[in-house]
């Protein structure tokens, strides 16, 4: 699942993107209006966990947006107003759920993840190379039809790897899309994380180093 957390305060944005990585989905962030329109406009997500305060372009522009361009994106609109009346109005505006600030996370991944199980929710399509498989929405990977036990990171790292569709993926763009963007990007956890993946997906190898650009699938 692919998820944009467009939130303004940057420590509980950051927080909110660690925690569904955790959970194995792809975050991208957003911290303002205009961000959250840039990345709209470039690639699809399942849910959109929106601020309704968000400086530059406001939540609710950013939700009426959505729904005047009948995007399959779902909205869960965060804000600090609790209100019935408050809540009514987001939901008129397009959102699909409402979650009033301060909140507890387990009931925002719970509803992050209920979101994305909705009928017309886009569904990323089935990811494949030669033998090796992996259904986003089914969150199982399969090589020659075997099950691969595969961590969330490890999942995640494959993800993006087969949706570059064979084009170099560098480890900071994996850093940034399947950690944090905000990691040390000298840190090695992401040459020790394909390093794992590449022993668990076997022989013959196909996640090769292309030099000074990253990642690709490709070798079969």
């Amino acid at each position: 699942m692919r998820v944009l957390v467009a939130e303004d305060h940057d420590q509980l944005a950051r927080a909110v993107a660690a925690g569904l990585r955790r959970y194995g989905m792809t975050v991208d962030m957003a911290l303002d209006g205009n961000a959250a329109l840039e990345r709209l406009a470039v690639s699809r997500y399942d849910v959109v966990v929106l601020d309704r305060d968000l400086p530059g372009i406001h939540g609710d522009e950013i939700c009426r947006n959505l729904a005047a361009g009948r995007s399959e994106s779902r909205v869960l609109m965060l804000t600090a107003a609790s209100s019935v009346k408050e809540r009514v109005d987001g939901l008129g505006l397009g959102a699909d759920d409402y979650l009033p600030k301060p909140f507890d996370f387990t009931e925002l991944v719970a509803r992050v993840q209920a979101l994305g199980r909705r009928p017309g929710a886009p569904q990323r399509a089935s990811l494949a190379y030669r033998d090796l498989a992996l259904d986003p929405g089914k969150r199982v990977a399969t090589r020659a039809g075997q099950p691969l036990a595969l961590s969330p990171k490890e999942f995640a790292v494959l993800e993006c790897l087969l949706a570059a569709d064979g084009k170099p993926v560098s480890a900071e763009e994996l850093l940034a899309r399947v950690w944090d963007p905000a990691a040390d990007p000298f840190t090695t956890t992401v040459k020790a994380t394909v390093n794992r993946l590449r022993a668990k997906l076997g022989d013959p190898p196909v996640i090769q180093t292309v030099r000074e650009a990253g990642y690709r699938i490709g070798g079969l």
